[in-house]
């Protein structure tokens, strides 16, 4: 009885996370349909077709803001692929309740193909990329030639390729990837992320000649209504 409680508590979890497909009408989902709305508009000339979220610390919110932004793009019916790219803490196969026995460090390592690591997710136009076994080496991983490669195919078989990544100020593999990358969001944690840890991540980012697109704020309780509003 104890263990179904803990399945049962645990898919609720993950309906919360996912509540872009949970419940696509509530105030939440449509306030991640209007990020996804000014990531298309930040850019003017040209399609964004690879995005990365990453936050400053732990635990502020930036997986769940990448798996909801994955679904909404998918809503729109463009094919969307979602990577996690967290190579030492990887969650989207939580999320999604996927296995992880196969994901990016066995495409980057040529154990398997992108076409034979990759997840369907039951959401129409979704594919998910899970991290795969933890590597040794995530920062060489990432920053290796294969990645490179690896992201070429990706975009010349999905519309947007979105990157869940590990927090910026943690470890350097965000560094690494926003160079890749033709957008980036940072996700903050209302009354949690530091201005200062903020403000830094956001200049280890440009460092890296990334393109930052805007911050998204979590987690902030809205005043009259008992909803979170996200905004980007």
């Amino acid at each position: 009885m104890v263990l179904k409680f803990k399945k049962k508590k645990k898919a609720f979890a993950n309906k919360r996370k996912l509540i872009t497909s949970a419940d696509p009408k509530s105030h939440i989902s449509e306030q991640y349909r209007t990020i996804r709305t000014n990531i298309q508009f930040s850019a003017v000339d040209e399609d964004i077709h690879s995005l990365m979220i990453t936050s400053a610390g732990p635990e502020e919110g930036k997986s769940t803001t990448a798996a909801n932004l994955a679904v909404v793009f998918a809503q729109q019916e463009k094919r969307v692929l979602l990577v996690d790219a967290d190579l030492r803490k990887p969650t989207v196969h939580y999320t999604f309740n996927l296995a992880n026995n196969l994901g990016l460090t066995t495409v980057l390592t040529k154990q398997r193909t992108l076409k034979e690591s990759l997840r369907h997710t039951g959401i129409e136009d979704l594919s998910v990329l899970t991290s795969g076994p933890i590597p040794p080496n995530p920062a060489e991983l990432i920053g290796s030639k294969a990645m490179k490669q690896f992201l070429q195919e990706a975009k010349e078989q999905f519309d947007i390729v979105i990157f869940d990544t590990p927090p910026t100020l943690a470890v350097t593999d965000a560094q690494i990837l926003a160079n890749l990358c033709e957008g980036i969001l940072l996700v903050m944690y209302s009354a949690k992320s530091g201005i200062d840890e903020v403000n830094k991540a956001k200049e280890l980012l440009l460092k890296a000649n990334g393109k930052l697109l805007g911050a998204v704020l979590n987690h902030k309780k809205a005043q009259k209504e008992d909803y979170y509003y996200y905004g980007g």
